[in-house]
């Protein structure tokens, strides 16, 4: 009996993985077929060899672009140089790209790993950047304003909090105020990949100012993208691995309240 039960929970077992495999490559898109698209206005923008992975455009045309990111499980082009913040005018007929100086006395350039970027212009249209950065495997914000006449951006500070633990993107509401999705838990790639395996909802939406910080938002499976509506009533978070996008309102106080899933009232 005892031999028949534990075939019994065996067979269920390898049923319940066959399913969650399906599940996790349909999550994944494994079996999605890409074919080559010509597009004729699209030309290579050299400068960029080391791929970029957000950017952000204000709107008098400057473009800036987080270039070199190292993570675990994706390849790097320049593993032996730091990351990069690059500026593009798109208002030139044929954009290129400038590598921004960086300076201040307290920022370690050696370490700098970009990931999502933000912008936040205040009254005196001084701009400030505000950068996901990932310095050996952790995650800190970095503030910096824009000094446009001299291409460079002046770090003003370095943000830490044990609710920012796994940075992914962030949305600025202020020069040291924004929302930001943590995507996961597990900064070691084994532990993070049976976290996306097995589909942990365990990404979140927080809430930073120096004097408050909060989970606004959770129960994500992968949140990715952050971003707010140009009227600033309407927060959007993609949530990757569901391939769903969330639009959620923004309350005087902060707080967000789910609204729609790709269009679908929430109920």
């Amino acid at each position: 009996m005892a031999k028949l039960l534990v075939l019994l929970l065996l067979h269920l077992g390898i049923l319940l993985f066959r399913d969650h495999r399906s599940s996790y490559q349909t999550r994944m898109n494994a079996f999605r077929e890409v074919e080559p698209v010509d597009l004729p206005n699209c030309n290579l923008i050299k400068g960029i060899e080391a791929g970029s992975e957000d950017l952000e455009i204000l709107p008098n045309g400057l473009a800036f672009i987080s270039s070199g990111l190292k993570y675990p499980g994706i390849k790097s082009f320049e593993p032996d140089k730091p990351g990069k913040i690059l500026l593009m005018d798109l208002n030139e007929e044929n954009p290129t790209v400038l590598e921004l100086r960086i300076t201040g006395s307290t920022f370690d350039l050696s370490s700098f790993n970009p990931h999502g970027l933000s912008t936040f212009t205040d009254e005196d249209n001084t701009v400030y950047l505000l950068v996901v950065n990932h310095p050996d495997v952790k995650s800190t914000v970095e503030l910096f304003k824009f000094q446009e006449d001299e291409k460079s951006l002046l770090h003003l500070k370095t943000i830490r909090h044990e609710l920012l633990p796994n940075l992914n993107d962030l949305v600025a509401l202020g020069p040291e105020q924004f929302y930001a999705t943590n995507d996961h838990y597990f900064v070691d790639p084994y532990l993070r990949s049976w976290e996306l395996y097995l589909g942990l909802a365990w990404s979140n939406v927080v809430y930073y100012t120096p004097n408050e910080v909060r989970v606004v938002a959770d129960g994500f499976d992968l949140a990715n993208g952050i971003n707010i509506s140009p009227d600033g009533k309407y927060v959007y978070i993609a949530e990757l691995m569901a391939h769903k996008i969330h639009v959620y309102e923004k309350h005087a106080n902060w707080t967000l309240t789910p609204l729609k899933v790709d269009g679908r009232d929430r109920k």
